[in-house]
């Protein structure tokens, strides 16, 4: 049984330019359950880089909810344009399981291009490395270091008010309100 206010945490990036902005602004937000909010984290990703992994486990490592998180949510396996997040060493340097979200279902083939047309190729393996995509009710998901049966436990408590968990769609409000003064759209 999952209690119902289980901890997770749900990691998205702020708006950016990729042609002004060097850096980009990424917030996790600790939630219990889908309701309360514990607490807020934050760190800076270089845009299209490589670093967004060291400094994610970084950010989780050092808060002060680690001992109690169950789960972490990701907006996708990219932050800041193409610094793709490696879930595998996010896993098993955190000891917690990861989630990779995505709100429709990704053409990987798409991506795959267009890496090798950025010059980024070195970037498919940590797409690959992150699992199947599948479906669960209206969302898609990559799972690391849970099976699906659990996910979807979590996923039915964290789910409150969207399609996406809570903390998710709460670091994406906190991210854009953050780098542009007032959020807007939805995550």
């Amino acid at each position: 049984m999952i209690k119902k206010e289980i901890r997770v945490v749900g990691i998205d990036d702020g708006p950016f330019n990729k042609f002004k902005n060097k850096q980009v602004l990424v917030v996790g937000v600790v939630m219990r359950g889908g309701l309360f909010v514990d607490g807020i984290l934050s760190t800076k990703v270089n845009v299209d880089g490589s670093n967004a992994t060291d400094k994610i486990i970084k950010m989780i490592n050092k808060c002060k909810f680690k001992p109690q998180l169950q789960c972490i949510f990701l907006n996708g396996i990219a932050v800041a344009g193409f610094n793709v997040i490696d879930v595998q060493k996010l896993n098993k340097k955190t000891k917690i399981p990861a989630v990779v979200v995505i709100r429709t279902n990704p053409d990987i083939e798409k991506i795959k291009e267009t890496l090798i047309k950025i010059k980024q190729k070195n970037k498919i393996k940590l797409i690959e490395k992150a699992g199947e995509v599948i479906q669960i009710e209206d969302i898609f998901v990559q799972l690391t270091g849970i099976d699906l049966e659990k996910a979807r436990k979590i996923l039915k408590i964290v789910c409150t008010r969207s399609l996406l968990p809570e903390a998710l769609r709460l670091a994406h409000i906190i991210a854009a309100g953050i780098v542009t003064g007032e959020s807007k759209g939805r995550a």
